[in-house]
């Protein structure tokens, strides 16, 4: 279903909708459809259609920032997560094509998740290209494209929709933020250890070893 502006927050300009996105270039912007037109439909079709990652916000089709090195270390979380996850049978571990529909009208696609098996309903892995839920743990991998006031707004809708942890993993610092509610962060350098909180207990990470994803060489 598409999400109409609210009054309050009336569009009129293309600055207006750049502005509630969060400052972001207009180049993420997709057109068809017309912002404020678009649906869960428009998602998924730009993902088949077009090879196009989108996020669906205010009826707008927004396309992920991304590049190689972000998604490098999506893999790195990804594998370390499954390996401590999968075992203990906890639940499930997405990349940064799983797309959620954490509030109606809203699809966020982290670029890595870990949802418990106490949200999933039927504790199974679901049918739908587009999980209707949010997960436990989210984590953006913050790329270039990414403005601060974006990303202010992701957290806020991320705890508004009942996730409990949040990462941002900044691979320029080599530093992740921790937040556990909007105002309530926690920086790690590159010389700290990651770990799960009350989430995934017992899961930790070493920063160093994360982060040299992106100094590994190949034989000579």
């Amino acid at each position: 279903m598409a999400i109409v502006f609210a009054p309050s927050e009336r569009v009129e300009t293309l600055g207006d909708l750049l502005h509630r996105l969060g400052g972001i270039s207009p180049d993420r912007v997709r057109c068809d459809p017309l912002p404020g037109r678009a649906t869960e439909e428009d998602v998924i079709r730009a993902e088949v259609h077009n090879s196009r990652l989108c996020e669906l916000i205010d009826g707008t089709l927004v396309e992920k920032a991304m590049g190689f090195n972000e998604s490098l270390l999506a893999g790195a979380l990804i594998s370390l997560l499954r390996g401590f996850v999968i075992p203990r049978n906890l639940g499930l571990v997405s990349g940064e094509a799983g797309m959620m529909r954490i509030l109606p009208g809203l699809v966020r696609i982290p670029d890595v998740a870990f949802v418990s098996w106490t949200r999933i309903p039927g504790r199974r892995a679901p049918d739908e290209a587009i999980l209707p839920l949010a997960p436990d743990l989210a984590v953006e991998i913050l790329s270039e494209g990414n403005t601060a006031d974006e990303m202010a707004r992701k957290r806020n809708e991320y705890f508004a929709a009942g996730v409990h942890l949040l990462w941002e993993v900044d691979p320029r610092k080599r530093t992740v933020a921790v937040y556990t509610s909007p105002g309530d962060v926690t920086v790690l350098s590159e010389t700290q250890m990651l770990d799960g909180g009350e989430i995934l207990p017992s899961f930790v990470v070493s920063l160093k070893d994360l982060f040299g994803e992106l100094d590994r060489v190949g034989p000579r």
